[in-house]
């Protein structure tokens, strides 16, 4: 082992996991007493010092990563926050954890507050221009998950691929006109998930209505499911699962059947099992990029900055029970005014013939 020794190489040479050899240090009780002799023996004889107690011996600071998203409400969040935490906490580390309230202005304070305490900061779905992101890279230890800036290190959940899977299927149950109902528009995922949809549907001859559930909410998306259901679409692919149930709950309200009437993709895979019918969806591996941007925080401690990376984890379409072959021509779905209610705007469905 040459030059300062790190715990991964320290963990190479021993043949274990880098997570075992943090517990040595910092939860030797979680260990065999042999097994935590042999990681202290080795390190002493290489001269590793835990990068924690490294860290602040020469800065101050606590031993801890910060953690920004942009709502934790979401329930994409969530998951992503605990192994982001679980796995800091096999490395010794404590996570911090902001909301930005999707306020690009309180993120950018939240990042000049935090960063100085921090070993670094996970930015996730940063709402902030291209140009600060990158001179925040420059000067600061920071991973970003979901934001695409040119040099810094930043971690992509990529659904494209997924997307025109989903699109792939749904054309082959004969759907040709279909809804995107995007979420917020700052949102680099939206933008994406947009970019796939239009590209895929240009290139099969495919029509797109482009709907936005601006800010993202539940509430917002089940406002809009009337526009929707009206449209003459037979189809939507939603930013994410939130907005697909926030339309499955209006559609359902209004008597529209999902997916006889209409059928219905989320993407995130945070909801899908809670809704009726289950949603089918695109899933993202939120874990795995939340411990990679640990890791990346974890390793050479003494950096001001992290060097450029482009990590990508690809989307997987999940089949459920939202999507099905599209409502015949000759008996399509018609929306007319709720008349027990007719002043809050709310439509039911009415259907011809089954047969």
């Amino acid at each position: 082992m040459t030059g300062r020794p790190t715990i991964t190489q320290l963990a190479a040479e021993l043949g274990i996991a880098p997570s075992t050899v943090s517990r040595a240090f910092t939860r030797p009780n979680l260990l065999k007493p042999e097994t935590v002799a042999m990681v202290q023996k080795a390190a002493e004889a290489a001269g590793y010092v835990p990068n924690h107690h490294a860290r602040a011996l020469s800065t101050g600071r606590a031993g801890a990563i910060g953690l920004i998203v942009p709502d934790i409400a979401n329930p994409f969040f969530p998951p992503l926050v605990r192994a982001a935490q679980n796995y800091a906490s096999d490395l010794g580390l404590s996570v911090f954890l902001a909301d930005t309230d999707e306020d690009p202005t309180r993120e950018d304070r939240l990042i000049s507050r935090m960063a100085p305490q921090v070993e670094g900061l996970i930015v996730v779905s940063s709402r902030l221009a291209s140009s600060r992101i990158r001179q925040i890279a420059d000067s600061q230890r920071v991973a970003f998950i979901n934001r695409d800036v040119p040099e810094t290190y930043r971690i992509l959940l990529d659904t494209a691929a997924a997307i025109r899977s989903g699109l792939t299927h749904l054309s082959g149950l004969g759907h040709r006109r279909i809804a995107y109902v995007g979420g917020p528009p700052q949102s680099w995922a939206n933008k994406q998930r947009r970019s796939a949809v239009d590209n895929f549907s240009k290139a099969h001859a495919l029509e797109v209505m482009h709907f936005s559930a601006d800010p993202g909410t539940y509430d917002a998306a089940k406002a809009l499911s009337d526009s929707v259901a009206a449209s003459g679409v037979t189809a939507v692919i939603a930013f994410d699962d939130v907005i697909a149930h926030g339309l499955m709950g209006g559609f359902a309200a209004a008597g529209v059947d999902v997916p006889k009437d209409l059928s219905v993709i989320g993407c995130d895979d945070t909801l899908a099992t809670e809704t009726f019918p289950a949603l089918s969806t695109i899933a993202v591996n939120v874990g795995a990029a939340a411990r990679r941007a640990v890791a990346a925080l974890s390793e050479n401690p003494g950096s001001t900055s992290l060097t450029g990376a482009r990590i990508i984890f690809e989307g997987t379409l999940v089949l459920r029970g939202t999507t099905g072959p599209v409502r015949p021509a000759s008996n399509p779905l018609t929306l007319e005014p709720e008349l027990d209610h007719p002043s809050t705007g709310s439509v039911q469905a009415r259907r011809g013939s089954d047969s």
